[in-house]
């Protein structure tokens, strides 16, 4: 069982601020809720930009930012673009319990995924952990809904788009342009593409 992984975030946490708060705490912004933060508050060792296999669709009704969420469809056509964090499995596991709105310090047997590719937690909305690729000879993994809990669509904020957008800049290199195309594509988002260019636009500044 590896100590170090890459975990593949597609949703808000493509921003890397975001994600920090899952591991120093804090609240981020546009956000409802105060995250506890991990044992180990170390940054990322390495961020790498990610196309996973897939899709990804927008869901459930977050109380967090209000709206639909991302989720990942590993059987599904179209793109999944991802920012890659090397992280250890402990920051792994504590990112898993606040995302599911666990108190954070209990340790979990990750050994289903290692040996098969995927294990599921329990019927929580990001309970499916997947192993989805390998990158410099360690695990990427990420999390979604398992199959038969795949939450009814719904479109997602735009202060959740806005920080996603902010990710996908960052990790991807996309303009306002290239990553409102992205929103257009993908299953949940209902708004009109010029709505979309604006909260992008917005986004980036």
């Amino acid at each position: 069982m590896p100590d170090l992984l890459w975990y593949a975030a597609y949703g808000s946490n493509l921003s890397a601020a975001r994600f920090g708060h899952y591991l120093a705490g804090g609240r981020p912004e546009g956000a409802a809720r105060t995250m506890a933060g991990a044992r180990d508050a170390t940054p990322p060792r390495d961020t790498r930009a990610l196309e996973l296999p897939g899709s990804i669709f927008f869901g459930w009704e977050s109380p967090t930012w209000g709206g639909g969420i991302a989720f990942y469809d590993p059987d599904r056509t179209g793109r999944a673009l991802a920012s890659a964090y090397l992280i250890s499995r402990e920051q792994f596991v504590d990112l898993l319990h606040q995302e599911m709105h666990r108190e954070v310090g209990d340790d979990l047997d990750l050994g289903p995924l290692w040996d098969s590719g995927g294990q599921d937690l329990g019927p929580g909305r990001y309970e499916r952990l997947l192993r989805v690729d390998e990158l410099e000879e360690l695990p990427v993994v990420t999390f979604t809904c398992p199959r038969d809990q795949r939450p009814a669509v719904n479109p997602p904020a735009d202060a959740y788009l806005t920080v996603i957008a902010r990710g996908l800049a960052e990790t991807h290199a996309l303009d306002a342009d290239a990553i409102s195309a992205y929103f257009v594509a993908l299953e949940g988002v209902s708004q009109t593409p010029e709505h979309l260019r604006q909260v992008v636009r917005a986004a980036l500044g």
